[in-house]
């Protein structure tokens, strides 16, 4: 087995020219974007109209914790349905749903509905949100060869990813004051949809057609060892994230400038896209199986400093360093997917590792919001660099799982978009 098999070369700015430029990749690019702008405006957006509407924040948190409980079921399930039958069916019905069950949440939030209804209603939109993301991730495989371009067109899709978690709730929070408060929420929704729809009629995608009948294990692509690495460090890089989403605000709120706390999350989403960009012209280390403990390590470290400051510009300064190693990360996960997800489970295996994601996100704004309460900020900074760290250790001690699972399939080395 060759070292390259383990490693992920360096990039340069011209294989990301060539990947944008594909056979095929335009209009499907183009589409994408537009359906997953909104990804981290929705829920936002339908997160303030609730408290709007219904005047409770415990009400608003209940629902958007159930459309995130959906994305997290939703992601695993459309991504074995697309790999199983090719993106277009899949994206075309869950956009159907999306309109009907995000027309209904808005109908019953007008109508002060009941909480269980709203939670319920939450969930399905949750569950429908098109994964255009994870379709979009595994088609470079069909688009272009192994090699740097498509490992830019990988690091093109976390930075992208990156670039939309900074614009979403900038938008959601100018939408939530027009005229009528669900304007944001509404047209994050016709955005996806329109995308998704879009996406799924491209050429390039329409191609993809269904899978030989296979044998599916029932973990799916989680059956992999490497798979089961990788969605052990997605885990702990949004354990890390959902520590830090809590405290951050809750610092910001003690120093008495509350408002500010929107700006510092988007201070490091911004270190995070401007280190992304140079981290991929030269990865460290190599092999990714030791990238992955690595870089979530050096995340835990970094943010377990944010507990020193005592002052918000202070605080702003480590922020920004700690953001470095976000979309490095993010990068890192989609690379190793190719090299660990059992052959034909691409887009169930980036569903898995958005899983492992949102439930670390979950786990980890539950347990900063307890310690913010009982001890402090500075408790859940220190912790949420342990947490980081200890994940990395475990991951370190797997990292000889991150290999080949099946040699590559010629499917993967020819361009399904000529």
């Amino acid at each position: 087995m060759s070292h390259s098999a383990h490693s992920e070369g360096r990039t340069t700015l011209a294989d990301y020219r060539t990947a944008l430029t594909a056979p095929g990749s335009r209009r499907a690019v183009l589409a994408s974007v537009l359906a997953r702008l909104p990804i981290a405006m929705i829920g936002i957006s339908a997160l303030l109209y609730v408290q709007r509407e219904t005047g409770s924040f415990a009400t608003a948190g209940l629902v958007s914790a159930s459309s995130l409980a959906g994305v997290s079921v939703g992601a695993v399930i459309q991504g074995r349905l697309i790999d199983r039958f090719g993106p277009t069916r899949p994206l075309l019905v869950t956009a159907l749903v999306l309109t009907l069950s995000m027309t209904t949440l808005a109908l019953a939030i007008e109508a002060h509905a009941a909480t269980i209804l709203l939670v319920a209603l939450a969930a399905m939109t949750g569950l429908s949100e098109p994964m255009v993301g994870s379709a979009s991730r595994a088609l470079w495989t069909r688009l272009l060869p192994a090699g740097s371009a498509r490992n830019a067109a990988f690091s093109y899709e976390a930075i992208s990813m990156e670039m939309f978690f900074i614009l979403g709730p900038g938008i959601a929070g100018l939408l939530v004051t027009a005229p009528w408060p669900g304007t944001g929420m509404v047209a994050g929704t016709a955005a996806m949809v329109l995308g998704a729809t879009l996406f799924a009629l491209s050429p390039a995608v329409r191609a993809w057609g269904p899978a030989p009948r296979a044998k599916t294990p029932l973990l799916g692509a989680l059956a992999g060892p490497g798979m089961r690495t990788l969605a052990l460090a997605a885990l702990g890089f949004g354990v890390v994230i959902g520590f830090v989403e809590v405290a951050v605000p809750a610092a910001a709120t003690e120093s008495g400038h509350a408002s500010l706390s929107g700006l510092l999350l988007s201070a490091w989403s911004l270190s995070s896209v401007a280190f992304g960009v140079a981290y991929s012209l030269h990865p460290w280390p190599r092999r990714l199986g030791l990238r992955l403990p690595v870089l979530l390590g050096g995340f835990g470290a970094l943010v377990a400093l944010l507990a020193l400051p005592s002052s918000l510009w202070a605080l702003a300064v480590l922020m920004l360093l700690a953001g470095a190693m976000i979309t490095p990360q993010s990068t890192t996960h989609s690379a190793t997917i190719e090299i660990v997800a059992p052959r034909g489970t691409a887009a169930e295996a980036f569903g898995w590792v958005l899983t492992a994601v949102t439930l670390g996100l979950a786990a980890g704004q539950s347990v900063s919001g307890y310690l913010v309460e009982h001890a402090g900020t500075s408790a859940a900074f220190l912790a949420a660099g342990v947490a980081g760290l200890l994940l990395a250790a475990v991951v370190w001690t797997m990292r000889d799982t991150v290999r080949p699972t099946t040699p590559a399939a010629p499917a993967d080395l020819v361009g399904a978009g000529r």
